[in-house]
């Protein structure tokens, strides 16, 4: 049976400005790693035989219909401009119109060098590949908006990173890849022509209802805001809030140092390229209201009326952190089984928060044990939960079934990092068990699975992974 896969492609339409053509460049020895029935089924693929995936998603083969691209797009790193970034080890394949009516990119992330590779060797190693694949479907289950893995190919050769690795491939499904930095390179270059061309694409893939640049810029930002808030809601760090990670589909994108933390404290980083937290977990919703800001002057520059479009953008940014905090409490309130609203509600989330952090809580757990006698066990004083506990309890009165709320709102699995990192050093040695298991339990996070009570534990001083590292 051979692999079929229904290309649409509206982005190579597009004028060549916008991207380079790029085909993969072959691997020694493709081997199927893993391949996601589930989503190939909502794309409309027809899967093959294992080895003719192999060749496909490895980018030895392309498959009928693709037209193989590099985007380009440039971004801040770190707060400071790049004004050339673009996919520098990433190929975008085509898009298809799913089953579900909505249309994806395909894209072989690893698959060798293009013109936007500068210094790197456009490849990727295993570690990293298996790490998205396992967290972007875990997401998916937890239901937030992110891109996803499709499959996972071996290439047969090596990868120098801080030593020789094994290199993979990753095929990686989003609504699309454009980015803040996609509209920033062609406002710094004063393309203009080519940045009107971009907004009303961009308007009529994700946001049709929205008019003009400015209604872009406000649709973004709701799907922006609302992301952000589910993000704090599971512990979720991205570690690279950078202009050109951050999708204007308002998908979560790019899984390079990313991690969910363990005990809970606001100013949690792992990403050992954010020396200055800069990422750090309390910072996300701020980041990206800095983010928004980056789009507003990008759109801003297509507008013959600027002084007009500068008021109305400063508007629509002035407003995400007030959009964020809204979100953010409704998702919190859910946390701790409330339903309603009332004035004390933040105060009394704050106050929890500020408990676990002091104690040392399992963020995962503290949540997801509320209303049993094992939160308290969460907290290196207990007395300090039994004396938060007692004012909630009596907010718990005017609810309807928080037993329920709080079990739909708090996860039991998530992608704990000395799971990953155990994963990867299996599979690094050629056993897949601790990855195709992980893939399994997180597929469910909010189901007990009593067989699975290993992954929800928190590391030992031994286990804890104080740092985690982009694949380049």
């Amino acid at each position: 049976m051979t692999l079929t896969i229904p290309f649409d492609n509206s982005y190579a339409r597009l004028p060549g400005a916008f991207y380079a053509r790029q085909s993969p460049e072959p691997v020694r020895a493709p081997r199927l790693v893993a391949f996601n029935d589930d989503l190939a089924q909502v794309l409309g693929i027809s899967p093959g035989d294992a080895q003719d995936m192999a060749e496909v998603f490895a980018g030895n083969t392309l498959p009928d219909g693709a037209e193989p691209l590099a985007q380009l797009y440039s971004g801040h790193q770190f707060g400071n401009y790049n004004p050339q970034l673009g996919d520098g080890r990433a190929v975008l394949l085509g898009e298809v119109v799913g089953t579900d009516g909505i249309r994806r990119d395909i894209q072989l992330k690893g698959s060798g060098r293009t013109p936007f590779s500068r210094q790197g060797d456009g490849r990727a190693w295993l570690g990293p590949v298996l790490r998205e694949y396992v967290v972007s479907e875990a997401m998916h289950a937890l239901g937030i908006p992110t891109t996803r893995a499709l499959a996972a190919v071996e290439t047969g050769e090596v990868v120098l990173r801080e030593g020789p690795m094994p290199g993979a491939v990753l095929t990686r499904v989003a609504q699309s890849h454009l980015r803040v930095g996609t509209f920033q390179v062609f406002a710094a270059r004063g393309q203009i022509a080519d940045l009107r061309r971009l907004t009303d694409y961009a308007i009529e893939r994700h946001y049709p209802d929205a008019v003009g640049p400015m209604g872009l810029l406000c649709a973004v930002r709701d799907a922006q805001a609302a992301l952000i808030a589910q993000w704090m809601a599971v512990g979720f760090i991205h570690g690279v809030m950078n202009t050109d990670n951050c999708a204007i589909s308002g998908e979560t994108i790019d899984y390079g140092p990313c991690a969910f933390m363990d005990s809970y404290h606001p100013n949690t980083v792992y990403s050992s390229i954010d020396r200055m937290g800069r990422y750090a977990y309390s910072n996300q919703p701020e980041i990206a209201v800095w983010n928004l800001a980056q789009l507003a002057t990008a759109l801003i520059q297509q507008i013959e009326d600027k002084q007009a479009a500068v008021e109305e953008a400063t508007e629509i940014v002035h407003a995400m952190p007030d959009l964020m905090q809204q979100h953010w409490l409704r998702r919190f309130r859910a946390k701790i089984g409330l339903t309603t609203e009332e004035d004390d509600d933040l105060a009394l989330i704050s106050d929890l928060l500020t408990r676990m952090a002091q104690n040392q809580a399992d963020f995962t757990n503290t949540f997801r044990a509320l209303g049993s006698d094992a939160a308290r066990d969460q907290f290196t004083d207990p007395a300090a939960f039994d004396s938060w506990a007692e004012g909630w309890r009596a907010r718990l009165t005017r609810e309807g079934d928080p037993e329920a709320v709080m079990r739909a709102a708090n996860p039991a699995f998530i992608p704990r990092n000395h799971r990953v990192e155990q994963m990867i050093q299996a599979a690094v040695q050629g056993d897949y068990a601790p990855f195709h298991r992980l893939n399994a339990v997180l597929a469910r996070p909010y189901d007990d699975q009593p067989d699975a009570a290993d992954l929800r534990r928190p590391p030992t001083q031994d286990e804890v992974v104080h740092a985690t590292f982009c694949g380049t």
